[in-house]
């Protein structure tokens, strides 16, 4: 089964796609390092697949050769399945006949399913209460998703994103999106997922759209997500997943495993495998005085169980004239916890609300703990310097959650495909196009 991915990121999404089995026909993305770090985990998984050497990943992962070098080895196949383009009402056509050409050279006569989440700043809850969003044009970037459903007409869509998007514009946008799906045949559900009930240690929630194509009558129970499985990872803790990684000052480096054995929870989620190369264990610099805070508050939180609020930090410690609203900006991922506070992009612009749970560092997260917390394998690489491995990071899908919503579709379509084989036929054109519906 394939996939097209949209608004890719750095990849979380069709990562887990990937892992159920599904093949990729190509990935659309504007940030140029998120480009590039699809291409590599590309690469990655054509090696896998072809059963070839993965010597020459490795290589590029450890630094031993150059990345002109590698890239030089990935086939230009390889490469065209990760569209670097920004989308637009102006660039469609062009991407759209990109697709088709590279469906053709794969000899894909039809699209499985179209996975993809528009940049959700505009739709967040935390974002409309600190500026007034309602004019932001990322409130439409939605009708482009529809767009390639109404163009490729999917069996199935995966349509991700914060849970504002049912309540931002007053709740609008998702009206008008569940209307335009109708008329294009696609009936629709949505759930909010919990990343920490699929074996993510991190409180995610994730508004999760499936979309069906049929002309028969659903019921809501019948939509492929995908069952909860808390029990499964419910003794696990964040310690379980930051185990095997080597102790970092502030600015430090270090990507040389720890001796000793791989923890049962990074065994069955194989967030580390055997033959890994830990790559991205290196921490931003922190200023001396940042360092009397966050030895301040480990200890408070190790001693009360609990973050302290900004005005319980010692008054020669506070420089922030706010101390009325966002107390937490100071927080520990504490170890013995279940599941942590949820990763989000502003990590990369500091890293003061994910400081490490030890007095002896005084530092933030490494690079590679947040890939950790979010799910990503060690052996994924992110390309870029490091602010922007932390913003692609922060903005993705934990592979995890994304595994166990494409599992669950892959169950429903080999079902589907039984009973009904008719179902991955390509559909006709909608009778009535989105620019007309939408009144343009």
């Amino acid at each position: 089964m394939n996939f097209i991915d949209l608004f890719a990121g750095a990849g979380g999404l069709s990562e887990g796609f990937y892992q159920a089995g599904f093949e990729p026909i190509c990935h659309i993305e504007m940030m140029k390092e998120a480009c590039e770090t699809l291409t590599t985990r590309a690469f990655y998984y054509y090696l896998k697949k072809n059963g070839n050497d993965l010597s020459i990943y490795k290589k590029h992962l450890q630094e031993k050769i150059d990345k002109a070098t590698f890239e030089s080895q990935i086939p230009q196949d390889v490469k065209d399945s990760v569209i670097c383009q920004t989308m637009s009402d102006e660039t469609l056509p062009d991407i759209f006949e990109t697709i088709e050409k590279r469906m053709t050279s794969l000899n894909q006569s039809k699209v499985d399913v179209i996975i993809g989440g528009p940049p959700c700043q505009a739709y967040s809850i935390v974002g409309r209460s600190r500026t007034d969003m309602s004019k932001d044009p990322r409130n439409h970037l939605y009708l482009l998703y529809l767009e390639f459903l109404e163009r490729f007409s999917p069996s199935i869509f995966v349509f991700e994103n914060v849970q504002g998007i049912l309540t931002a514009g007053g709740g609008k946008f998702f009206k008008d999106l569940k209307k335009r799906c109708k008329l294009l045949n696609y009936r629709v559900e949505n759930r909010i997922l919990k990343a920490e009930d699929y074996g993510v240690l991190q409180k995610r929630r994730r508004e999760i759209i499936i979309g069906i194509r049929t002309e028969s009558c659903l019921k809501p129970e019948d939509f492929p997500f995908p069952k909860p499985d808390a029990e499964k990872y419910k003794d696990f803790t964040v310690h379980d997943l930051l185990t095997g990684l080597p102790a970092l000052k502030p600015g430090g480096k270090n990507n040389t495993y720890c001796r000793g054995n791989i923890s049962k929870y990074l065994k069955e989620t194989k967030i580390r495998q055997p033959g890994d190369v830990l790559t991205w264990h290196q921490t931003r610099p922190i200023r001396a005085f940042d360092q009397q805070i966050y030895k301040f508050v480990i200890e408070y939180t190790q001693k009360n169980h609990r973050t302290p609020d900004y005005t319980e930090i010692p008054p020669d410690l506070q420089t922030h004239k706010n101390k009325t609203s966002f107390l937490d900006r100071f927080k520990v991922v504490q170890a013995n916890a279940h599941a942590c506070q949820t990763m989000v992009a502003h990590i990369s612009k500091d890293g003061h609300y994910y400081i490490y749970p030890d007095p002896e560092q005084l530092r933030s997260l490494s690079v590679r703990e947040a890939a950790r917390i979010q799910s990503f394998p060690d052996n994924f690489y992110f390309e870029g310097h490091r602010t922007s491995a932390f913003v692609q990071i922060g903005n993705a899908v934990p592979p995890l959650l994304a595994c166990a919503v494409a599992n669950s579709i892959k169950v429903y379509l080999e079902e589907k495909a039984k009973l009904e084989p008719h179902f991955f036929l390509t559909a006709p054109a909608a009778s009535i196009s989105l620019s007309s519906a939408s009144g343009k």
